[in-house]
């Protein structure tokens, strides 16, 4: 069975998260099927309806985007989904309709395609970041001594949020490793509903297609991990890696 119970609501990385979060998993925890406890919300433009749901043969992406219901398994990768469908609705419509227009295009196959391949990296892993601009050359550079020693102060001006349904499952037992996408967008944004539309407003297949995200191992954001608050945390090229350099 699923670990329902693993979800610990004060993580600042599901701060967001919170209230919603923590009903439908009540729900959930109390064997009320995942479709239904997403349902009880009202606040998605899709209908959750169970797996068995969904037609053989029928692409997933395509069968929401005909149907407006979503396929939901028993698990936590459909429950953070779920949850990414609530608070993002603009941007999860609009990723959708790009994927349905991809498979009518060119049809289902093994290899996917750059754009489908940066719409699924964007739906599984995506994060969106405010800062101040020091932190994004810092983090275009993969400059991760300047992004997290030297400018460390200036992150209590930034803000950070997690959208990938993958992104917040592995965060359920945080790793060192997990790294999210972050998607380049440095348009200033106020408020959840405004970041939301601003990104599905900015979401098209060219520019998807040259893969603008800037890779950011979570927790390595000052605040969001104890282990951080010493420097050492950051000596490993396992997970921090350098810039690769050009050939001289």
């Amino acid at each position: 069975m699923e670990a329902r119970g693993l979800t610990d609501w004060r993580a600042p990385w599901l701060d967001v998260w919170q209230g919603t979060g923590a009903r439908v998993a009540q729900a959930w925890s109390a064997n009320t099927p995942l479709h239904e406890a997403l349902n009880r919300e009202q606040a998605a433009p899709v209908h959750f309806v169970p797996q068995s749901a969904l037609p053989a043969g029928t692409a997933y992406e395509q069968y929401i985007f005909d149907t407006a219901c979503c396929p939901t398994r028993e698990n936590l990768h459909d429950f953070f989904n779920g949850l990414c469908w609530m608070r993002f609705p603009l941007t999860k419509q609009r990723l959708n309709a790009l994927q349905a227009a991809q498979i009518n295009t060119l049809g289902v196959s093994a290899q996917r395609g750059p754009v489908r391949d940066a719409l699924t990296l964007f739906d599984e892993n995506a994060a969106f970041l405010q800062a101040p601009q020091a932190l994004w050359e810092a983090l275009l550079a993969k400059d991760w001594q300047r992004l997290f020693i030297d400018l460390r102060p200036l992150w209590s001006q930034a803000r950070l949020v997690l959208f990938g349904h993958a992104l917040l499952e592995k965060l359920v037992t945080p790793r060192k490793p997990v790294t999210a996408h972050v998607y380049v967008m440095q348009a200033p944004w106020a408020s959840l509903a405004e970041l939301d539309t601003l990104i599905a407003a900015a979401l098209h297949e060219q520019h998807l297609a040259t893969k603008p995200f800037a890779p950011l191992p979570v927790l390595g954001v000052p605040g969001w991990w104890p282990p951080n608050e010493d420097p050492l945390f950051y000596d490993d090229p396992k997970v921090f890696r350098q810039a690769a350099r050009p050939d001289l």
